[in-house]
């Protein structure tokens, strides 16, 4: 090999075509639609691809199932309060208190449920939802946050600590039960304030072994 053909650059990647990127857009925004006008879980891809304006081959080319058109959409909005998890400001980013924290992220979290519930339901709900990239972020933020305040099990208590942001129980709560979103964030953050102080006060009590 000559030292023209070592020191050669590596091709650059062929940018996406123009009508790619529109038939991708044109499918989520139909899909949000339909997210929004029906229950997600009946949402077919047969739909989506006749209200997006595109072939059945091309949706499937980039989506095996509404599922993950769903996931997808709410991918966004979930990456936006990752970051602020990571780098914001205090109480939802570092620099507070467990406690505190946790509270933070249960109200941020209801926030997006309120607003992207069908999304929710579409992208994970039952037991899909524990399989998705949010769920597995969701519970390693929290499991830190309670090995942090000293809680005997936090493997166990973790999927614990999220049941109450399930997408089912929020739309039980909020359409079923006609609870308002402050009065489950006043409840989820007195829950978790509740929790965390006892394990702080007693970090030692009945850890297992």
């Amino acid at each position: 090999m000559s030292s023209r053909d070592e020191f050669r650059p590596l091709p650059l990647p062929r940018p996406r075509r123009i009508d790619a990127v529109r038939n991708h857009e044109q499918i989520l925004a139909a899909a949000d639609q339909l997210f929004a006008e029906q229950d997600p879980r009946t949402v077919t891809m047969d739909q989506i691809a006749k209200a997006a304006g595109v072939g059945r081959a091309t949706l499937y080319r980039r989506f095996p199932d509404p599922r993950s058109v769903a996931a997808a959409l709410l991918d966004e909005h979930e990456r936006l309060l990752q970051g602020r998890l990571a780098y914001g400001p205090p109480p939802l980013g570092p620099g507070a208190p467990a406690a505190e924290r946790l509270a933070a992220f249960y109200a941020a979290a209801v926030e997006l449920l309120e607003r992207h519930l069908p999304l929710a339901l579409g992208a994970g709900a039952g037991p899909a939802r524990f399989g998705t990239d949010g769920y597995r972020h969701w519970r390693g933020h929290v499991r830190a946050l309670l090995a942090e305040a000293g809680v005997a099990d936090p493997d166990a208590c973790a999927d614990i600590a999220l049941s109450p942001l399930a997408p089912e129980a929020y739309q039980h709560q909020r359409h079923t039960l006609g609870l308002g979103p402050e009065r489950i964030v006043h409840a989820l953050g007195a829950l978790a304030r509740t929790v965390l102080s006892g394990a702080a006060t007693h970090p030692d009590e009945d850890r297992l072994g």
